[in-house]
């Protein structure tokens, strides 16, 4: 192996992305898909993905949708085009298949505010609790959680547990708080937000709905409550997808992550997605570590086969059982990925 390959690697290992350049005559979709048959991997791809990278992935879903086709792929490899988390929630479920991420760098904000150090002397404080953490959080903190939920089941989720038994909901405030009215539920709630959902400006959805007033307004439960309180429907991403295939309406102000407008104006082409605008003049509707994933870095990590996602045994071991938990109380109710 050349030094320079190998100086590749060992940079894309330890950083998550490489310094050395792509070709910028090679065209990336033949070569990812030459790449994913002869190695026989799979590409899972987030909603809040690049648009050509949601278009070359084998599965584009949301978290649920996501952690069950990890569940069941029979590749052997899984190149998961999304954040840290994610890629770590396929692991858990895949312990022996080869997991990669383009970029290592691509965390979670929303992960990041809830340090398991932290989390678990917060729990010591309510022990005859259980705990649901949404997804969006850290392979760690999975192991302090009883059951993990996402957007799209937190409701049936929170509804599993026994009434007589308190609750602690983990790590995002504005979903828990969301839930509690949802259900009735009175939970403990975690300090944690997704920055992205938490910058929606009232003001300017406001002046949006004046200049479009045929337009309904999608939000996702991460937003805070007086954003929500404007929604004419509230979703998980793929719910909010969902809902404007079978919408009549055909103007929509998308309150959550941009990238998902890509998968609606592919499936409704006729319909006008308007981005909700953010509390400032930057693009911060749009999700900076999701973004981190590139074309470019998708191939390389899949001709390297880096950076892998790498846990310890005790993790994947416990933190496992709160997603098995989520998967069994999913395919209950009718989730299908």
């Amino acid at each position: 192996m050349s030094s320079q390959i190998a100086h590749a690697k060992k940079n894309l290992f330890e950083n998550g992305f490489l310094d050395m350049e792509v070709d910028p005559t090679m065209d990336l979709v033949e070569a990812i898909q030459a790449l994913k048959k002869e190695k026989n991997m799979v590409i899972l791809a987030h909603y809040y993905q690049e648009s050509e990278v949601q278009d070359v992935a084998d599965y584009i879903g949301d978290s649920l949708q996501l952690s069950q086709k990890a569940a069941k792929t029979d590749a052997d490899i899984i190149v998961f085009a999304g954040v840290h988390f994610m890629a770590e929630t396929a692991k858990m479920l895949n312990p022996n298949k080869k997991v990669i991420l383009p970029d290592l760098k691509a965390g979670c904000s929303l992960a990041d505010s809830c340090p398991p150090s932290l989390f678990s002397k917060f729990k010591e404080k309510y022990p005859d609790h259980v705990v649901i953490s949404y997804i969006n959080c850290t392979a760690e903190l999975k192991t302090l959680t009883d059951i993990c939920c996402t957007s799209s089941n937190a409701e049936v989720i929170v509804n599993s547990v026994p009434e007589e038994k308190g609750i602690i909901f983990a790590p995002d405030k504005n979903l828990g708080a969301y839930l509690i009215k949802k259900t009735g539920r009175d939970m403990v709630l975690w300090n944690g937000a997704c920055m992205v959902h938490e910058i929606f400006s009232a003001e300017k959805i406001t002046k949006l709905k004046v200049r479009h007033p045929n337009a309904l307004f999608i939000a996702h439960p991460e937003c805070e409550e007086h954003i929500l309180k404007m929604a004419d429907f509230i979703g998980s991403t793929s719910q909010l997808l969902n809902f404007t295939k079978s919408s009549e309406a055909t103007s929509f102000i998308v309150g959550t992550e941009a990238g998902i407008i890509h998968q609606m104006e592919l499936a409704s082409p006729d319909k006008e997605f308007i981005a909700a605008p953010p509390d400032s003049n930057c693009a911060c509707n749009e999700c900076p570590y999701m973004k981190l994933n590139t074309m470019e870095k998708l191939y390389l990590c899949m001709k390297y086969e880096l950076p892998e996602i790498i846990l310890e045994d005790w993790i994947i071991e416990q933190g496992r059982k709160s997603i098995d938990r989520m998967l069994e109380i999913s395919a209950k109710a009718g989730f299908k990925a």
